[in-house]
């Protein structure tokens, strides 16, 4: 099987095709994925489109085609894509892979990139999203940034007429869901953290978390004489330096990394080595000496020290339910006048956290054209009960009685960052009935809380889905219907899966209902009349095939 993007009449008129015949193959405008086997999957262009990466210090934005006739049928053939209607549609944007720039700092696979880029413009889709990995950019040292491979992929892009939004990610990449590669901190900084392992984020037990560094030292000169605030600020400001050409162009938006997945939450369901698993309530993060001080303080300013000496005694454990549990259970010590405290401190340090940092991305960016976003976790399991404990460690004081996304949705407006938000996709029946899910009252929260501020809301899938039932749930919740509207939405992710057959006939019919405003107008099945963009069965190849390995 394998999918083929027909340059079909809807693109190119009778005379295009008859001067199409004087040129070789006469099949100007045809890609095809074949799925060959579960390891190996090839991208097949013909030979009639030119694939070429673009080297790092090109800054052509030519097309890649040759000659200005092809340019033209180059034009037609992206004819679906030509801009969204203004003010009704949702423009689609698709994650890149996770090691789309190598360890050594170039572009990975750049020919089936470029092709890859080609593939998704004729889909429809606006842009794609990337990460600006701290631990690849900073690798060398303190201050020694490397962008040459976040470079050529922009200007790659910027060719294709696509967008790009740009991750600052100052988090670890492995040991959570869909983490397909392993990309920890920089080395400087994790010889900081091995001569200070309070750097990071510790649970009760003593396990140290080193995904990302802990909140509590934000202020502090911990990491070679700058505050960890500061070392975010001069990445992001070396960002807008290299970059200031692009930003607000073709890089529309940069979405500001504040935790572990790059989301403003503690890392309080770690899936490394086995620590936790769904839908286990996790464990509170605050036992690092910064946090305790903190704590201690927070205690000390109300005249109750007893409250600080530690976290909750009677939280349970990662895996446990929260009836299992003194603090979650339905009448537990969450209600009381002590959980209240303890809980109001957890998740305010942690809007605090996300305000300086988002603060300091405002004054960064000011002026650059360049949308500001931040991520919000969407973590429905236990939403169906009184104290949401899972929220509840995850720092999102969010209750039965008590709004917790609205102080964080005010924060963000404060800063005019875009709330970006994940589990867009789900559907409560589709979850197991034990886990008290309800992914749909959670967005619809959150819908709720981004009206109530004037908080711009986006979108993500938590997980990846290609099936035409999730891109149905997007459509719905991407309305606002019930309270806000997306402004965008982030699809999860580009991979060999991804160009198969079915899956990408679903991601053009969603990037075409998108744009229009969330109308459900399918692609028919065969699409006779080749009045859409035609995702094919297998088409013939010839010995002229050139190949390009899929990222």
């Amino acid at each position: 099987m394998a999918l083929t993007l027909h340059s079909s009449s809807s693109f190119i008129n009778a005379i295009d095709i008859k001067t199409l015949k004087t040129q070789e193959e006469s099949s100007i405008g045809s890609i095809s994925y074949a799925q060959l086997n579960s390891s190996t999957c090839r991208l097949r262009v013909k030979s009639s489109i030119k694939i070429e990466p673009v080297s790092s210090d090109s800054k052509s934005q030519t097309s890649i085609f040759d000659g200005k006739r092809e340019h033209e049928i180059l034009e037609k053939f992206h004819g679906l894509s030509g801009g969204r209607k203004t003010g009704s549609g949702v423009p689609v944007f698709v994650m890149l892979p996770l090691d789309t720039v190598s360890i050594g700092g170039n572009l990975n696979r750049a020919r089936a990139m470029n092709a890859s880029l080609m593939a998704l413009k004729s889909a429809g889709v606006e842009g794609v999203m990337v990460d600006a990995w701290w631990g690849l950019v900073e690798k060398d040292g303190p201050s020694k940034y490397n962008w040459d491979g976040y470079f050529e992929l922009i200007q790659m892009v910027q060719k294709h007429g696509l967008k790009i939004q740009v991750v600052m990610s100052f988090h670890q990449c492995g040991g959570n869901v869909g983490d397909s590669c392993s990309i920890p901190l920089p080395p400087w900084v994790l010889e900081e953290i091995s001569k200070n392992p309070d750097l990071v984020y510790t649970d009760k037990s003593g396990r140290r978390n080193p995904e990302y560094i802990s909140l509590g030292c934000d202020s502090l000169p911990v990491l070679k004489g700058r505050t960890p605030i500061q070392v975010y600020s001069d990445f992001m400001r070396s960002f807008r330096e290299t970059f200031s050409d692009y930003l607000g162009g073709v890089i529309v938006e940069v979405q500001v990394g504040m935790g572990p997945c790059g989301e403003l939450r503690y890392p309080a369901y770690p899936e490394s080595n086995g620590t936790w698993r769904f839908p286990g309530i996790g464990e509170f993060q605050c036992y690092d000496k910064y946090m305790r001080a903190s704590l201690k303080a927070a205690s000390v300013a109300i005249k109750n020290e007893d409250w600080g000496i530690s976290g909750p005694h009677d939280s349970g454990n990662y895996n446990q339910f929260p009836e299992d549990t003194g603090f979650f259970k339905r009448e537990g010590t969450w209600n009381t006048e002590y959980g209240q405290f303890f809980l109001a401190w957890y998740s305010d340090k942690l809007v605090e956290h996300g305000n300086q940092l988002l603060g300091a991305a405002e004054g960064i960016f000011r002026g650059t054209g360049a949308k500001l976003s931040g991520k919000v976790a969407g973590i429905h399991w236990h939403y169906g009960t009184r104290a949401h404990a899972a929220e509840l460690t995850a720092g999102y004081y969010n209750t039965r009685d008590r709004d917790g996304y609205l102080a964080i949705a005010q924060m963000m407006a404060k800063r005019g960052v875009v709330l970006n938000f994940t589990c867009m996709e789900m559907r409560d029946g589709e979850q197991p009935s034990h886990a008290n899910c309800s992914p749909e009252g959670l967005v619809k929260q959150v819908k709720m809380a981004t009206k109530t501020t004037g908080t711009e809301l986006a979108g993500e899938n938590a997980l990846e889905r290609y099936d035409e039932s999730a891109f149905e749930q997007v459509l719905a919740t991407s309305r606002s219907d019930t309270g806000n509207g997306l402004t965008a939405f982030t699809y999860l992710r580009m991979n060999k899966r991804l160009f198969e057959g079915e899956n990408w006939r679903n991601l053009v019919a969603f990037a075409k209902n998108m744009s229009e405003g969330g109308r459900n107008v399918g692609l028919s099945e065969y699409d006779t009349g080749r009045s859409d963009l035609y995702v094919g069965l297998i088409i013939k190849k010839d010995k002229k095939t050139e190949e390009a390995v899929l990222v």
